[in-house]
């Protein structure tokens, strides 16, 4: 079967990992930021583009130095709000059917509450999900970079709206020299309360990392994953388990966790039988969406129409969704991928 743009297009998908302060549309900032008095690197549209799209970074931190410009903009809940229903308006567009953004709650203090900052992005995901019949969940996310008792504060959070739309519990930001154990209090919180937990892990830092986060912390997937192949034996676990891979391929680009996207070890890992999904990250840091990245995957890594197929399987049968609600989203999208010629 040839396999073309409009076919990835048209392909259901699902997105597991992207950030809700990664994916703002450039015209909403600049709306924001002239109602809020805030300064942005440029004002207009295009220039807004160039300017947050990463292509210089050295490392994750300079890459997430370009999230303090997108916060500046997200301190109200009416902009919250605004940024999370057109997030899954775009979302739909991609022909995304399931989608969970993730994001920090705590960068939104003290101009927020945590109950607001938590209860207005909620708002815009329902009226966008309602809008376009694509399914949005939010994760919240603790930072590596912040106490542990904020990280325990986040999964309470998260917890207490475990029934209105949040799902998971993650751990994010700079990961090297802010080990995921420090926070393990928090996921053990997250998890004895029924709350599922994935944690960013191999991307800022090797696959010790990653152990951390799968036996310390008890991700049940893991952001990114990158430098997982460092540590065959973990590898073997990792696949064994059927451990969701959440990948990341232009963002891991960008953050120079690998040189380019054809050195990157997803298919290695698709080959050895574990369990790969395809992600964005950050929409506008980036500069794609996630069609974008099947079709990375089927031009510079050699997936043909299955492995794509699979890869988009895989995603919705990974969603930290109640079994009903899945199996219900799964059987849908089979159909409508068997009738993609």
């Amino acid at each position: 079967m040839t396999l073309t743009r409009d076919t990835v297009r048209r392909l259901p998908k699902a997105e597991l990992h992207i950030h809700l302060d990664g994916s703002l549309r450039p015209r909403t900032m600049i709306e924001l930021a002239t109602a809020a008095g805030v300064r942005l690197p440029a004002d207009t549209e295009e220039g807004l583009v160039e300017a947050m799209y990463v292509r210089d970074a050295h490392s994750l931190e300079e890459y997430l130095e370009k999230y303090a410009v997108t916060l500046a903009v997200m301190q109200t809940a009416e902009a919250l709000e605004r940024i999370a229903y057109e997030f899954v308006i775009d979302s739909a567009a991609d022909n995304v059917r399931y989608v969970e953004v993730r994001y920090c709650p705590a960068l939104h203090t003290p101009a927020l509450s945590l109950t607001q900052a938590v209860e207005a992005p909620l708002a815009g995901v329902k009226r966008g999900e309602q809008e376009t019949g694509t399914i949005a969940r939010l994760i919240v996310c603790g930072l590596r970079t912040l106490p542990s008792r904020t990280s325990q504060d986040l999964a309470r959070l998260a917890v207490d709206y475990g029934q209105d739309g949040v799902v998971a519990f993650d751990l994010a930001g700079a990961e090297r020299g802010h080990p995921a154990s420090a926070h393990a209090k928090a996921f053990e919180y997250a998890r004895g309360h029924g709350l599922a937990c994935t944690c960013h892990a191999g991307e800022g830092d090797g696959p010790e990392s990653i152990d951390q986060a799968l036996h310390v912390c008890g991700a049940q997937r893991i952001g990114h994953g990158t430098r997982l192949w460092e540590d065959p034996e973990l590898e073997d676990e990792v696949c064994e388990r059927r451990i969701p891979l959440e990948v990341c391929l232009t963002s891991n680009v960008h953050t120079h966790t690998v040189a380019n996207v054809t050195e990157h070890p997803m298919r290695r890992y698709m080959d050895r039988g574990c369990v790969v999904t395809l992600n964005c990250d950050s929409r506008l840091m980036d500069g794609i969406r996630l069609s974008d990245e099947y079709w990375l995957a089927h031009t510079k890594l050699g997936c043909d129409r299955e492995a794509i197929d699979r890869l988009a399987l895989n995603a919705f049968e990974s969603a930290f969704l109640p079994d009903g609600e899945k199996q219900a989203l799964l059987e849908r999208v089979r159909r409508e991928i068997q009738e993609i010629p």
